[in-house]
C-alpha cells in the first residue's frame, strides 16, 4: 500500500502515547439537570482527546470533524493555515528543531496524525468518522487515513454543494468555480449506514418492510431524450426526509399493479404490500455522495449562526446543520453519540438537537474546542438553541437538552512522575481502573475504601494514602475483603515474599511505577 511521508513524521507516528492524560474539570450544568452527557471541552483537542479515553474509549459511534483546511488564510476566527501560536508552539515542542524547515502541509500532517490516532481508538468498532476538507489537503489526508483507519475502510467521498455565488475570476486560477467541498466517509467495521425499516419504527397496515408508502408518477426525460416514465415514493411514517424517494420503472408498477400489490387512487398509490418472500428485494433510501445547496451553503451556515447569536460573531465559513443532520441520519442508533473535536461554532451539537427534536432520539454530543470563544460563541450558540431564540423576523422554538461545560484541568502526573494529588483520589482511581481494564470506572462498593473493582475475576485494589506512605504486609491484607480468582494490589511499598505473593495470586504493582501510562 502507497504511504505518504513528510518531514516530522518519525516524531509524531507515536506521539498520542506521550501526551499527558489531562483530567477535565466540569464548570457548569445548562439545562433542566444537575449533570448530561452532552459535554462542551474547552481546550486542546488533543489532550481533550486523551483525556477522554477513559470513559468512551470504543464508545462513539460517530464522528464529525471540520479541521483546518490549511488554506493559508490568516484572517479567520479559526486560525486556518496550522501558523497559530498554539500550534507552533506544539511543534515545537514535539518535532523539535526540524519544525523550523516544515511546509505548511507538513505541520497540517504533523497536527493532525496523533490526533486521527486518537479519534480511532475512541471509534466503536461500528462506527464512522466524516472528515470535512477541501483540495488544499484532501489527497494527503486520504493516505493519510488509510494508513491509521486502513485503505479498506474507505466507504468513499461525499461531495456538498458549499456555495452557489461565482468568485471574482481575478481571484480564481484558470477562472475556475469552486462551488464544492469534500467530506471523506471511514468506517470502522461499520455494519451499515442506512436507517432500516422496521416494524417499530412505521405502522403497517399490511405485510412487509415496504408497508404503507404514497408514490408519485411522473415522467423523466433521460440524457437519451426519449421519455421514462418512473415512480417515486417517499416513506410515510416517523421518520422521513424530504428529497429522499426509492424509484422504480413504469414496467415493475404496471407488474405491481397486475398482482394487486399496489392501489392508484387519482394517480398516487395508496398502499403497497410486499409478502415475506419479498422483503429483501426491497431497497431501502440510498445514501448519495453529493449533497446539494438545499442542504444548505456555508454561506447560509454562516448566516443561520448570526441569526442566533443576534450579531456577526466573526465566522466566515460554518457547516450548515442540514449537511451534518444529513450525515448522522445514517447512522442507524438515534441514541449514538457523536463527537465532534474541533466544534467551532458548535454546529454538530445544533444538528443533534435538531435530530434528536426531529424524531425524539436520545443522541448525545461531545464538542471540543480549543480557542477561547468555546464559551461565549460555541456553548452560547447551543443554550440559544436549547432554549429557543429569536432570528430577527421569528421566535424558533428551543430544541430542548441540557450539556455539561468543562476545563481540561491538571496533569495526572507531575514532571517528575509522580502522582499529582492534587487531581484528587477520585480521579487517580477512575485512571488506575481504566488503565488495567480498559472499562469506565463504576465502582459503587463500600466494602473497602481501597477496592476499586473486580473485572474478569481479578479483584484491584488501589491502596494509597496522600498523606503518608501505603505498605501492603500480611498485617495490611486486611484490605483485600472481597474474594476473587486473582487480586492485583496497588501500594508505595511491599514487604510480603514474592514466592508467597505467587502462591496466594497475588500480584503487588508499586506506586507510581507500575502504574500504567495512557
Amino acid at each position: 500500500m502507497p504511504t505518504l511521508n513528510w518531514i516530522g513524521k518519525d516524531a509524531v507516528v507515536n506521539h498520542h502515547h506521550d501526551v499527558r492524560f489531562r483530567t477535565l474539570d466540569k464548570k457548569y450544568t445548562f439545562g433542566d439537570t444537575e449533570s448530561s452527557d452532552n459535554m462542551i471541552i474547552h481546550g486542546d483537542n488533543l489532550e481533550a482527546l486523551k483525556a477522554l479515553l477513559p470513559q468512551y474509549e470504543g464508545k462513539i459511534k460517530c464522528i464529525y470533524i471540520d479541521p483546518p483546511y490549511n488554506t493559508g488564510n490568516e484572517n479567520w476566527v479559526y486560525n486556518d493555515n496550522v501558523n497559530s501560536p498554539k500550534i507552533k508552539k506544539w511543534l515545537g515542542q514535539v518535532v523539535g528543531k526540524e519544525a523550523e524547515d516544515l511546509t505548511r502541509h507538513d505541520k497540517w500532517l504533523c497536527m493532525m496524525y496523533p490526533r486521527l490516532k486518537l479519534l480511532q481508538r475512541l471509534l466503536s468498532d461500528d462506527g464512522a468518522i466524516f472528515i470535512s476538507i477541501d483540495d488544499n489537503e484532501q489527497a494527503n489526508l486520504k493516505l493519510m487515513c488509510d494508513e491509521i483507519f486502513g485503505a479498506g475502510n474507505f466507504v468513499g467521498i461525499i461531495t456538498w454543494e458549499s456555495s452557489t455565488q461565482p468568485i471574482n475570476a481575478g481571484t480564481a486560477r484558470f477562472n475556475l468555480q469552486k462551488k464544492t467541498e469534500f467530506i471523506y466517509l471511514y468506517k470502522n467495521g461499520l455494519k451499515k449506514f442506512k436507517v432500516e425499516v422496521s416494524d417499530d419504527e412505521f405502522d403497517y397496515p399490511h405485510t412487509g418492510k415496504l408497508g404503507k408508502c404514497r408514490f408519485e408518477i411522473i415522467e423523466k426525460s433521460d440524457a437519451g431524450g426519449s421519455n421514462r416514465d418512473t415512480m417515486k415514493f417517499p416513506i410515510l411514517g416517523e421518520m422521513p426526509r424530504e428529497g429522499k424517494r426509492w424509484q422504480i420503472g413504469i414496467d415493475k408498477a404496471n407488474d405491481l399493479l397486475s398482482r394487486d400489490r399496489i392501489e392508484i387512487v387519482d394517480g398516487i398509490v395508496k398502499k403497497a404490500v410486499y409478502p415475506e418472500d419479498e422483503i429483501d428485494k426491497v431497497s431501502v433510501v440510498p445514501f448519495w455522495s453529493h449533497f446539494t445547496s438545499k442542504k444548505g451553503t456555508a454561506q447560509s451556515g454562516k448566516d443561520l449562526l448570526n441569526k442566533i447569536m443576534g450579531k456577526a460573531v466573526g465566522f466566515d465559513t460554518v457547516k450548515p446543520t442540514g449537511v451534518i443532520e444529513e450525515l448522522l441520519s445514517h447512522i442507524p442508533d438515534n441514541d449514538a453519540i457523536i463527537l465532534d473535536s474541533f466544534a467551532g461554532s458548535g454546529t454538530t451539537a445544533h444538528a443533534v438537537l435538531n435530530l434528536n427534536k426531529q424524531d425524539g432520539g436520545n443522541r448525545k454530543f461531545i464538542l471540543v474546542e480549543m480557542e477561547d470563544y468555546a464559551e461565549n460563541i460555541t456553548a452560547e450558540r447551543v443554550r440559544r438553541v436549547i432554549n429557543g431564540y429569536d432570528d430577527g423576523k421569528n421566535t424558533v422554538e428551543g430544541s430542548g437538552g441540557s450539556f455539561s461545560y468543562y476545563e481540561l484541568g491538571e496533569q495526572l502526573f507531575n514532571d517528575d512522575g509522580n502522582l499529582n494529588e492534587s487531581v484528587g483520589v477520585e480521579k487517580i482511581r477512575q485512571y488506575i481502573w481504566y488503565s488495567e481494564t480498559r472499562t469506565p470506572y463504576h465502582c459503587s462498593s463500600n466494602k473497602s475504601q481501597y477496592l476499586l473493582g473486580n473485572y474478569n475475576g481479578t479483584a484491584y485494589y488501589f491502596y494509597y494514602d496522600p498523606e503518608q506512605i501505603t505498605t501492603l504486609s500480611h498485617e495490611t491484607l486486611n484490605i483485600v475483603v472481597e474474594k476473587a480468582e486473582t487480586y492485583v494490589v496497588y501500594a508505595d511499598q511491599c514487604v510480603i515474599d514474592k514466592e508467597w505473593l505467587s502462591v496466594h495470586n497475588i500480584i503487588f504493582k508499586k506506586i507510581p511505577r507500575d502504574i500504567n501510562r495512557l
